[in-house]
């Protein structure tokens, strides 16, 4: 039976996670298919960021170190966003940013494997996870380098001098999610060891770090975690891994006794280590707001409203919208696709820039990627119904051809 608008309605009537979307301050008018590069603001945040501003650094000044417990805001977040990642208490932190976190395990990672000199990864990997591999490796002056391949070709790659296999879990253009037990089984019979960005997966899709018998992960606190624009990133170690190499940035919140001022650094036990610098206490309030949110859902029906909707959403395009050159670009399989559905078009710039004026808002992947994100607490199915609607009629109407569409900005 062919689906109308109503039937969408309907599912929003029946959705166990709807009443959450309440919970999220969003634009009349808006249908926002971009969490996946930015979350929407929980209406709790302004609160508590008002709060930790008036009551606790206004009222309560560098008391609320102690008194507000602000020394263990990365603890106590990390421990909250283990539960979505398949982790013990004890083994995430919050801490500085993706990139950074990713230098901190990647240089942990190949000093445990001192004889091997290659990293491995996806060709299409996200390019800030590449360039940082790049940077630690001309720092290091060893002799590392970068072997890029095909997603199918992985397995394949790892031999007697890799160190550490290094991927991004769901891909941040396509949303393929790469099998993260196999591949790190993999890696471990080849003698290499894996790190995991989890950036697009956290919150997203299922994900079982010791299940899987990982190594490390780091991910961000902005996309699905709703944690705000340059939100603090995570980082996951092994517990077996704890007491191996020091990670190279040693920092003072890092140290075993911070305020003891000792002149040379020890590094604390365990993912204590992994703080570099005093915490950004606003932006870990504002995180913190995000993750308690997302902890008041049933993960197992957020998932499913993933798959209806992204099932859906490719259902509707490829019939209500055939013939206008788009072309799938994400797994069809929800089983191996991420919260994304991502479409190539000639002019997918332009196209998105209309999308945008009509109140769809997306974004654009060089080099012809239309991507949408669907976030299951606040996107709602009818929203699906109406994005492809408006979409159609862009595409119809040559609406993108307008001059105002044309000029890239400098954020795509």
């Amino acid at each position: 039976m062919e689906l109308d608008r109503a039937a969408f309605v309907a599912r929003d009537l029946a959705d166990p996670i709807a009443h959450l979307r309440d919970q999220f301050l969003l634009p009349h008018g808006v249908i926002y298919l971009d969490g996946n590069s930015l979350g929407a603001l929980p209406r709790a945040t302004s609160r508590r960021i008002a709060r930790v501003i008036e009551e606790e650094w206004g009222g309560d000044l560098i008391t609320s170190w102690n008194k507000h417990g602000w020394i263990n805001t990365p603890h106590r977040i990390g421990d909250k966003i283990a539960q979505l990642i398949g982790a013990n208490a004890g083994e995430v932190v919050v801490a500085e940013s993706t990139s950074i976190n990713l230098f901190k395990v990647l240089a942990v990672a190949l000093a445990m494997r001192p004889g091997r000199k290659v990293i491995v990864s996806e060709a299409g990997n996200f390019p800030t996870d590449l360039y940082m591999a790049e940077g630690l490796a001309a720092l290091l002056g060893q002799g590392h380098t970068l072997r890029l391949v095909e997603a199918g070709e992985l397995a394949g790659a790892l031999d007697d001098d890799v160190a550490v296999l290094m991927l991004t879990h769901v891909n941040f253009r396509s949303g393929a999610v790469l099998d993260m037990t196999a591949l790190t089984q993999a890696a471990h019979d080849a003698g290499a060891l894996t790190m995991w960005d989890l950036a697009h997966s956290a919150g997203a899709v299922p994900v079982a770090l010791n299940d899987a018998d990982a190594d490390f992960a780091i991910g961000c606190g902005y996309k699905y975690l709703n944690g705000g624009p340059g939100a603090p990133a995570f980082v996951w170690v092994a517990k077996r891994h704890h007491d191996g190499p020091a990670q190279p940035l040693y920092g003072w919140l890092g140290h075993a006794s911070p305020f003891d001022f000792a002149p040379g650094y020890r590094p604390a036990s365990g993912i204590r280590q992994y703080v570099v610098s005093s915490p950004s206490i606003l932006a870990m309030a504002a995180l913190e707001e995000g993750v308690d949110l997302f902890l008041k859902a049933d993960f197992a029906a957020v998932r499913a409203k993933s798959v209806a909707q992204t099932e859906a959403f490719i259902a509707l395009v490829e019939s209500r919208c055939a013939g206008m050159e788009l072309t799938l670009a994400s797994p069809r399989d929800p089983a191996v696709r991420g919260s994304q559905v991502s479409f190539a078009h000639p002019h997918g710039y332009s196209v998105m820039q209309a999308l945008i004026a009509r109140g769809v808002i997306g974004d654009f992947r060089a080099p012809d990627l239309l991507r949408f994100g669907f976030t299951p607490l606040y996107v709602r199915h009818v929203d699906v119904w109406d994005a492809v609607e408006i979409l159609r009629d862009v595409l119809a109407t040559e609406a993108w051809r307008r001059p105002e569409f044309q000029t890239r900005a400098e954020v795509t």
